[in-house]
C-alpha cells in the first residue's frame, strides 16, 4: 500500500474538476452522437485512468502541475479523435480528424507529438510516485531511469490497449508502423522527461513541489 503523504495537499483544484468533467462530457456527447464507440471506449479507459490517479494522489499528493499536465493530455485526445480536420489539411489515409493530421508531411504527425508529451507527463507521475514513496532523489540516476522504464511501460501497456480496442471496434489506430512509431514517440517523451529530471537546476521550490 502506498504509504500516506503528510506534507503535500491532497486537495484537487475545482477548476481542473470542472475543465476535466465538462471536456469527457462534451466528448462522450460526441462520441454517442456519431456513434463513435472506438471514442466511447476510450473515454471510458480514460476515466478509468483518472480513478487510478485520484487513488495515487490522495496517498502522495502529486503536484497540480502534472494534474493539470494529465487533463491537458486527456483533452488533447479528445481533440485527436472527435475534432475533424479543416478542408484543405493533410492527413494520413483514415478519418479525417487531428489524429491523422499530418504536422509535417511524411515527418511528424499529431498522434505522435500527443504520445510524446502524454508519456512524458505519465514519466513525471511515475517519477513523482517514487520521490514520494521511495525517498528517491533527482541524483540517483538509477532511480531516475526507473521512472523512465515504468513511463515505457505504461505506453507499452497504451498499446495493447488500442490492439484490443482494434479486435472489437472499428478503429483509427492505424497498423504494425503506427505502433512502432507511437512506441519511439513514447520513448522520446520519456527520456525527455528522464533528463529534466535528472539535469534541471534543483531549488527548494522544485524539490519540494514541482519534482
Amino acid at each position: 500500500m502506498l504509504p500516506t503523504s503528510t506534507n503535500r495537499t491532497k486537495e484537487i483544484p475545482k477548476s481542473l474538476t470542472a475543465v476535466s468533467l465538462l471536456y469527457l462530457s462534451a466528448g462522450a456527447i460526441s462520441a454517442l452522437r456519431t456513434d463513435n464507440w472506438e471514442f466511447v471506449f476510450y473515454i471510458l479507459v480514460v476515466l478509468a485512468i483518472g480513478l487510478v490517479v485520484l487513488l495515487i494522489h490522495s496517498r502522495i499528493g502529486l503536484s497540480h502541475g502534472v494534474l493539470w499536465l494529465l487533463s491537458l493530455w486527456g483533452l488533447l485526445h479528445m481533440v485527436g479523435g472527435l475534432t475533424a480536420l479543416p478542408d484543405g489539411w493533410s492527413h494520413t489515409s483514415g478519418k479525417p480528424v487531428f489524429y491523422s493530421w499530418d504536422v509535417i508531411p511524411g515527418l511528424l504527425r499529431y498522434d505522435q507529438i500527443i504520445h510524446a508529451f502524454g508519456f512524458a507527463v505519465a514519466t513525471w507521475v511515475c517519477w513523482q510516485c517514487l520521490s514520494r514513496t521511495l525517498g528517491a532523489r533527482r541524483q540517483q540516476t538509477g532511480m531516475v531511469a526507473l521512472a523512465v522504464l515504468a513511463g515505457l511501460g505504461l505506453g507499452a501497456t497504451n498499446e495493447v490497449v488500442e490492439f484490443f480496442a482494434t479486435l472489437f471496434l472499428d478503429t483509427n489506430v492505424g497498423g504494425y508502423e503506427n505502433t512502432g512509431w507511437d512506441l519511439v514517440s513514447n520513448t522520446v517523451g520519456a527520456l525527455i522527461t528522464g533528463m529534466c529530471v535528472r539535469f534541471w537546476p534543483e531549488t527548494h521550490q522544485s524539490r519540494d513541489r514541482a519534482f
